[in-house]
């Protein structure tokens, strides 16, 4: 458990430790997953609550997917699977212990400010946290130096994605920016937080 502490922000390894101690919590740190940040998956007959998280984040990403994990545990010990896995009760869990760590001083006033809105009304999952990544993205091990977020990405430039493809950046719909790829004329839809190369000029 004590490799943990390297994972996670100043502050808050003896509280999430007495969380893992007290729920006999079979915690792995796993390699980078596109598709999720962190699972769970409850206790059964013979074995103990699981809870992964990818390794690469940083410190306070870590922590909140962490948190966000915990909460499901939480609301499996009272409410087993009587309730959705994002309804209200695990909502009401998960914004208690963001709550709870926000007092503990462990967030930087920026990350605190940006969790507001996820304490009163979490989302499902962290892309519904958009304004909330891109402030946590900014603490990330090694940032790219040229390799920004497509919500700061200017509308109508042009960048290039880790395939190669270039695209041209068209207004916000919702969460997500409208964009063309120039070599097709086809539109994609991407999240604020992905990050891409910005390019010159290109021709069609």
């Amino acid at each position: 458990m004590e490799a943990l502490r390297r994972f996670l922000p100043e502050g808050s390894f003896d509280e999430v430790i007495s969380f893992i101690h007290q729920y006999r919590v079979h915690l792995t740190v796993s390699r980078k997953r596109k598709s999720v940040l962190g699972d769970y998956r409850h206790a059964g007959p013979g074995s103990n609550h699981r809870i992964s998280v990818n390794g690469d984040l940083n410190a306070y990403e870590f922590l909140i997917t962490l948190l966000h994990e915990l909460a499901h545990l939480l609301t499996f010990e009272q409410y087993r699977n009587r309730v959705e896995a994002h309804g209200p009760e695990w909502k009401q869990c998960y914004g208690r212990l963001l709550q709870h760590f926000v007092q503990l001083g462990i967030f930087p006033p920026d990350i605190t400010a940006a969790l507001q809105s996820s304490i009163i009304n979490p989302a499902a999952t962290a892309n519904g946290e958009t304004a909330l990544l891109l402030v946590l993205r900014k603490y990330n091990h090694k940032p790219s130096p040229d390799h920004i977020p497509v919500a700061d990405v200017p509308e109508g430039a042009y960048f290039t994605t880790d395939n190669g493809r270039i695209y041209q950046k068209g207004p916000i719909r919702r969460k997500r920016y409208e964009c063309v790829e120039i070599k097709t004329g086809l539109r994609y839809s991407f999240s604020a937080v992905m990050e891409v190369r910005v390019v010159g000029e290109v021709n069609g």
